[in-house]
């Protein structure tokens, strides 16, 4: 079953209000500039915007049309190329959650972040070239912007920051 795009779009737009909503009537907290509401006034707002462009078609002149191949009667289309264990991805995301509990505190966000981001992008297709500098370079930018921007204490482990 496929959704049409106003319907997807509506949804996110309804989630991305209701997430601004619960931003937006956090108490903030005394003696700080930014408080506990800007992460989901910002994530909502965003996914808002982004469900409104759906709903509007907005970027979808960029989309590629799939080229149809007519079949001889008879014929079966072959399936994509697909591994042994590709229905397993959707218990990837809840894994990888149990990993990041069970491994972070050992050794430490950005070990942990990096093997969660190459098993991750690995598993979505990537090829290694792309999956090894991606798995070495965003667990040091998110730690930047959680660490630095945002304050949030992250576990050090076994490779802690210079900063």
């Amino acid at each position: 079953m496929r959704l049409p795009d106003s319907v997807t779009g509506s949804f996110l737009v309804v989630l991305g209000a209701a997430a601004a909503y619960g931003g937006y009537i956090l108490p903030p907290v005394p003696g700080q500039p930014v408080g506990p509401n800007v992460f989901p006034l910002v994530i909502g707002t965003g996914l808002a915007l982004c469900g409104l462009a759906i709903v509007f078609g907005i970027g979808h002149s960029f989309e590629e049309e799939e080229e149809l191949i007519p079949l001889e009667d008879g014929q079966a289309a072959a399936p994509p190329p697909q591994g042994k264990l590709y229905g397993l991805r959707a218990l990837l995301p809840p894994a990888l959650l149990l990993f990041y509990v069970a491994a972070a505190d050992r050794l430490g966000f950005i070990i942990t972040a990096a093997i969660m981001v190459y098993v991750t992008s690995t598993a979505l297709g990537a090829k290694w070239k792309l999956a090894l500098p991606l798995a070495a370079l965003s667990p040091f930018a998110i730690h930047l912007i959680f660490g630095k921007l945002l304050r949030v204490p992250l576990p050090a482990g076994l490779l802690p920051t210079p900063w």
